[in-house]
């Protein structure tokens, strides 16, 4: 059994070490295809499971507007990894998660990694880590990448969300008002019915970037049965 995890991670919160503790002299350096950004690529060995780690440049979000933002999200909805670990910094907890549910919105398997929590701790906040795991429903790791704390933890939880049979298991669904779900509903139930889209896209994720008119995501409808009637639907 191999397990393909993405790392993935807002700058400067640590996912670089995190993958080098994971991968130590496993890893290899080279460029994604067609691009002069820089692929990181490893494997490490877990109670007798292999996992192949990619990590994925660092994003504030997954709008494709700039080039880390369409390398990791062509690779997320692509290549389907099993696992995909967001590197959190537990001290910028609340820019951070914003990633995080974009991660949802796309219905992967989803580990959090609460990176730097030592730093959080020396600011004095008190994170409930339960309590947050429990309310986003995605299985939350606290670390400290530099000193390799929760490595073990983070391997044993890529496993874990690995078996799930669901890729969305119990993700918390971000709501967007009202009146703007009521359109996000329509637009669902369209997408919905070209078999070949639903085979691709979680319905959901592809109605929100299709109402926010995202040039990707309208590409990837051009030419569908349902195209006139999705575009019809937004005006």
């Amino acid at each position: 059994m191999t397990v393909r995890v993405a790392l993935i991670g807002n700058p400067n919160t640590g996912k670089s070490v995190v993958f080098n503790n994971l991968t130590g002299s496993r890893q290899h350096v080279g460029n994604w295809p067609g691009k002069t950004v820089e692929k990181k690529e490893g494997k490490c060995t877990h109670k007798g499971v292999e996992m192949e780690i990619v990590d994925l440049p660092g994003t504030y979000s997954l709008t494709a507007r700039a080039i880390d933002e369409l390398i990791a999200r062509d690779y997320l909805i692509e290549e389907r990894p099993d696992v995909v670990v967001d590197i959190v910094d537990a001290s910028n907890i609340e820019r951070n998660l914003y990633l995080a549910l974009l991660l949802m919105e796309l219905e992967v398997r989803l580990v959090i990694a609460l990176n730097m929590l030592d730093m959080a701790e020396s600011k004095g906040y008190k994170i409930d880590v339960e309590g947050l795991s429990k309310n986003l429903g995605v299985q939350i790791v606290p670390t400290v990448a530099t000193e390799k704390r929760g490595m073990e933890e983070l391997k044993d939880a890529i496993l874990q969300a690995a078996e799930e049979e669901e890729k969305r298991h119990h993700h918390i669904v971000p709501s967007y008002g009202e009146d703007i779900e009521k359109v996000i509903t329509k637009l669902t139930k369209i997408v919905q019915k070209d078999q070949d889209l639903v085979e691709r896209y979680p319905p959901r994720w592809l109605a929100i970037r299709i109402l926010e008119q995202d040039e990707d995501a309208l590409q990837r409808v051009k030419g569908s049965l349902i195209e006139g009637e999705l575009l019809e639907a937004t005006r």
